[in-house]
């Protein structure tokens, strides 16, 4: 499990969890409280008060501790995540796209169901993705529980060929 997602776990559970969860994940990336603070921006007496349980996080301490732990992991929100079934999936054949002046990842999360398509966008959102591309039966729900950006996938040309298809199976 990464970092910044055993951070959050333990901040849900307790407090006392948060400070041995944050310990042990600075212990394993080698870094002390000083580093970590220089690293996130935090001031470095709150990192102390929250590792010795003098003080707990407040949410915007707590949301830079998480995107500075995603960020030490690679995932710093250059990445847009792509929700769909596995045969839709497979016909994307770029990985990376140069949007403007920005090179954007593409993360493909594979989904069959409802219930896994949400799954997955919330996973992805965890991941650090920047934003969202999803179908439209999905899309509405997943806005509301995600705070990135989500745009809906608007399959004209694959609606008039199954339509086609459709048609030629009753003749």
């Amino acid at each position: 499990m990464l970092h910044a997602e055993r951070v959050m776990r333990a901040a849900f559970q307790s407090d006392e969890n948060l400070r041995e969860t944050l310990r042990d994940v600075l212990d394993e990336l080698g870094q002390s409280a000083r580093d970590f603070s220089k690293a996130s921006g935090i001031p470095q007496s709150t990192l102390y008060k929250i590792l010795s349980g003098h003080r707990e996080p407040n949410i915007t301490t707590m949301r830079q501790i998480v995107k500075t732990l995603r960020a030490q992991e690679g995932f710093e929100g250059n990445f847009i995540a792509i929700i769909a079934a596995r045969p839709v999936l497979d016909t994307i054949s770029e990985k990376k796209m140069k949007i403007g002046d920005r090179l954007l990842t593409l993360r493909e999360y594979s989904a069959t169901t409802i219930e896994e398509a949400i799954i997955a966008a919330i996973r992805a959102e965890r991941d650090g993705a920047a934003a969202l591309v999803c179908a439209p039966i999905v899309s509405p729900t997943v806005e509301k529980l995600l705070s990135i950006p989500v745009a809906t996938i608007i399959p004209k040309d694959s609606v008039l060929r199954a339509i086609e298809i459709a048609a030629r199976k009753i003749e």
